[in-house]
């Protein structure tokens, strides 16, 4: 028996095939073997095409059951993990009326930021934990807004994993987590935010089907089947946000603990059991896969959106890929801790959230010709990811959400040892890197929404810590120095936000 698992991410469509006695991981693939296009016809904008969403996840599912060998029939159930905060809308016939609008997009902000003055900050903040910003809901607006015509067709709106599972099912459902990282659900009635509905004017019937994240959420129809090379019929039974599926392939399910990630971007996610929020929306608070109406549990959400993507920019355009990430991080060693006063401040993704969604671009800064060279280069991008994310871990502390262990899978940023060194040593937490990433959260994920796992002791079997990574206290202060001097070259670049001293 095995269950198969999706990560549907902005660069690439991963699947992974998990042996359900076992947990481990007999075959992975991802597609497209580049990363696929982000489209931006205009400055601040971010699309994506959903068909090659689904184009890329044909062939990654096709792939991982050839790998493996097994019969189509032998998977029986389906996991989904994906790329949060987009929105695909579709007609009455299911056809899609225009790109997805991807969580990187800033278009949005001003429809966010009107929402939030208009409806009342405490009121929206007490009622949706976050600011409308520049979430599903938002973007929604956008489209009404601009695209008139566009609109007046539109039946369902869907985040891009409800599209995934469509595509899959013939049914358009989502879930409560996923409607509230839309900024689409009210904490304090249980439910899809009325009132917020009311102020943009969208109709209720928008909304698809609610389901829960562990349970049948729709079968394969004998079409998708086919174009994924599985049987007819086998059930979708998990769906879950990149993020809150990376915590739960980490098996981060209770208040205080914490999981990592950094892709493309980069993120640090906490669970707590008291729904509290930050006034600016810095950081945000969904449903986290785990809440029952019984044991209430959120995820606090850290993003800063240029992470991988700035050290991915710097091989492709400065390198022209004529190095790996691996040399990369060779290069990178060669200069010192603080990268000889160069500072770089890495938010060149879109509006930044932890900047109060400020598009602030990516900038270097104390650059001496005579003095750097592409070590410090390299070095001064990786280390002004890390001050980003530790700049949001302090607000992170604000509400209520310390850490003392972060766990992450050993992929993408956490390969690199001066990136997971200097997260270590800057925040004085122990990093567990374990062997799991979304595609396998996902499959374990459909496992227990099967029932075949009957609890969390069984869901990760096979989970096991691969490296352990602790703070080098020797390093300590010079690193401390080194986020000092980038703080002040972003504070001198953003006088107008609130500021987090360290």
């Amino acid at each position: 028996m095995y269950f198969l698992g999706f990560d549907l991410g902005s660069s690439s469509v991963k699947a992974c095939l998990l042996d359900a006695e076992t947990g481990t991981a007999v075959a992975s693939a991802f597609f497209p073997e580049t990363e696929m296009a982000i489209d931006a016809p205009q400055p601040g904008f971010a699309e994506q095409n959903p068909e090659a969403w689904w184009k890329n996840a044909c062939q990654a599912s096709k792939a991982v059951i050839q790998q493996a060998g097994v019969a189509p029939e032998a998977v029986k159930a389906i996991g989904i993990s994906y790329q949060m905060h987009g929105l695909v809308v579709v007609d009455k016939n299911f056809n899609v009326l225009r790109p997805s609008i991807i969580w990187c997009d800033s278009r949005a902000v001003p429809y966010g930021n009107r929402a939030f003055d208009a409806l009342g900050h405490d009121r929206t903040l007490r009622h949706l934990l976050n600011s409308p910003g520049n979430f599903t809901a938002a973007k929604l607006a956008w489209v009404k807004a601009n695209e008139p015509d566009v609109y007046a067709q539109v039946d369902k709106f869907m985040l891009p994993g409800d599209y995934l599972a469509a595509r899959m099912t013939g049914e358009i459902v989502t879930t409560a987590s996923g409607l509230s990282e839309g900024i689409f659900w009210d904490f304090q009635q249980s439910q899809p935010a009325d009132f917020l509905l009311d102020y943009y004017g969208f109709d209720s019937s928008l909304i698809p089907t609610i389901r829960p994240t562990f349970a049948e959420q729709g079968q394969l129809s004998a079409e998708a089947a086919a174009e994924l090379g599985l049987a007819a019929g086998t059930p979708v039974t998990y769906r879950a946000g990149d993020q809150p599926n990376n915590a739960f392939s980490l098996n981060v399910l209770e208040p205080g603990e914490i999981a990592a990630t950094a892709g493309t971007s980069g993120v640090v996610y906490g669970v707590s059991d008291k729904a509290e929020y930050d006034a600016q929306s810095r950081v945000n608070t969904f449903l986290h896969v785990s809440s029952t109406p019984e044991a209430a549990r959120y995820g606090v959400l850290l993003c800063v959106n240029g992470t991988g993507i700035l050290n991915s920019w710097l091989r492709n355009q400065l390198l022209r890929n004529s190095v790996s990430y691996a040399d990369m991080n060779t290069i990178a060693a060669h200069a010192p801790v603080g990268a000889d006063g160069l500072v770089c401040l890495p938010f060149g993704n879109g509006a930044e959230r932890v900047l109060e969604n400020r598009d602030l671009g990516a900038s270097f800064h104390g650059l001496q010709l005579t003095r750097h060279g592409l070590p410090h280069l390299v070095r001064a991008a990786q280390e002004g990811i890390v001050f980003a994310l530790y700049y949001g871990i302090k607000v992170m502390e604000q509400v209520g959400v310390g850490l003392k262990t972060i766990r992450a899978g050993e992929a993408n940023m956490f390969l690199s040892p001066l990136f997971r060194d200097t997260l270590a040593t800057l925040t004085g937490a122990e990093i567990q890197l374990y062997n799991t990433d979304g595609a396998q959260g996902a499959a374990r994920g459909a496992g227990l929404g099967l029932g075949y796992y009957k609890n969390r002791d069984e869901a990760f079997v096979g989970l096991h810590v691969t490296k352990t990574i602790d703070a080098d206290i020797r390093d300590q202060a010079r690193f401390t120095d080194a986020y000092e001097r980038w703080l002040e070259k972003l504070m001198a670049n953003t006088t107008d936000i609130t500021p987090v001293l360290s």
